[in-house]
């Protein structure tokens, strides 16, 4: 069985994170003394990360996003945008992270007068300040962002067109999210059809909250690459009790076309999207060779790091390095980076990284197995 610390240690890829889910408590702390802002549910670390995680054990999407309200909230100053994305970019690096992909939506931070420009300029250079303060340490890491437009509003070509005005300087595509039933992606279809126009990449949340008609728009109405979770799909694969298995025509299409797989277990389990870890999708979907990725949404209302969630699939299925690595570079190849810089990550850093992780665990040999000891 592996252990957390080697999980750890080994190169891993995120693309599905959430600026405001990711905070340090004592952050937003600070940030609240420094901001003003009042209404926090703790005057102390325990208690307020109890009150901001304990959402996340009511098995409902629109209950666990109700904490976010809080950390949004102290991220409405640039300093403050560019201090919790350097410690974002810090905290990942610390677990072993060696790219990733960490979305906001800019449109929440406007509330003291800041500029969508300037949301998102203050938060990419606290992406660059985080990245080489770890590099210093010894932790390379690249991280770009995504620019998430909330589905309940109607600003989404808006932007659409900041992500794409920011495209040479970090930020790598466009998603929408919140609350998912009776929000259809295709009501911003002007925003996607401006993004493919733009040759931009896009990445849409569907299939967590609803089910198939969430995905299917997603997919063939907005040409999103990715999906956000996707755990839903399972309602178009049918298992006999004999185990014989059967796609129906959109799980088939998004398994020919690689369409990649955003899956976030514990968060999944968390929102009601699963009823549990043992249960989740991503085995069945490992299994049958969908193009599944491991994340963990919201670090802080998770209780997460990508390496505890590596570390749970390998207590709950079994999963060794060669699990690990198989779902760690189809995150790699599903990046909006470059063809040349995901190529390069996997044959120089994640390769390489597996490898050496293989064999140090090769060389670790059980006292059990050695035999009785011998004296000369």
């Amino acid at each position: 069985m592996l252990t957390l610390d080697q999980i750890r240690a080994v190169p891993k890829v995120l693309l599905h994170d959430h600026l405001d889910g990711g905070l340090r408590p004592q952050t937003v702390l600070e940030l609240a003394r420094e901001t003003g802002y009042q209404d926090l549910p703790g005057d102390n670390v325990e208690e307020l990360t109890q009150r901001l995680t304990e959402g996340a054990h009511r098995g409902h999407l629109e209950v666990y996003l109700d904490a976010f309200r809080h950390t949004v909230a102290v991220m409405q100053t640039p300093d403050a945008l560019r201090r919790v994305a350097a410690e974002c970019a810090e905290d990942l690096a610390a677990d072993g992270v060696v790219y990733a992909e960490v979305r906001f939506a800019p449109e929440l931070h406007t509330e003291r007068g800041l500029s969508l420009d300037e949301v998102v300029e203050a938060v990419l250079d606290g992406f660059r300040r985080g990245s080489a303060n770890a590099a210093r340490h010894g932790r390379g890491i690249t991280v770009y962002a995504l620019l998430t437009a909330m589905r309940t509003a109607a600003r989404s070509l808006e932007i659409a067109e900041l992500a794409v005005r920011h495209r040479d300087v970090g930020v790598v595509g466009f998603d929408i999210a919140g609350a998912e039933a009776g929000w259809p992606p295709s009501r911003h279809l002007d925003a996607f059809q401006y993004l493919k126009r733009e040759n931009f990449h896009i990445t849409i949340h569907a299939g967590e909250a609803f089910g198939l008609p969430s995905i299917w728009e997603a997919v063939q109405w907005c040409g999103t690459e990715r999906l956000g979770h996707g755990v839903r799909i399972m309602d178009d694969i049918e298992i006999s009790p004999e185990g014989a298995v059967r796609l129906g025509r959109l799980a088939a299409y998004i398994r020919d076309r690689r369409i990649p797989l955003e899956m976030c277990p514990t968060s999944n389990v968390q929102t009601g999207a699963a009823r549990s870890i043992a249960e989740h999708p991503i085995r069945i979907l490992r299994q049958l060779s969908f193009r599944v990725t491991v994340n963990t949404d919201n670090r802080l209302m998770s209780q997460v790091t990508l390496s505890s969630e590596f570390h749970r699939l390998a207590e709950e299925f079994g999963y060794g390095w060669p699990d690990i690595e198989w779902l760690t570079v189809n995150a790699m190849k599903s990046a909006f980076a470059g063809f040349d810089e995901r190529l390069r990550l996997i044959n120089t850093v994640i390769k390489p990284g597996f490898a050496t992780a293989r064999a140090l665990s090769d060389a670790v040999v059980p006292v059990s197995m050695l035999g009785p000891r011998h004296t000369g």
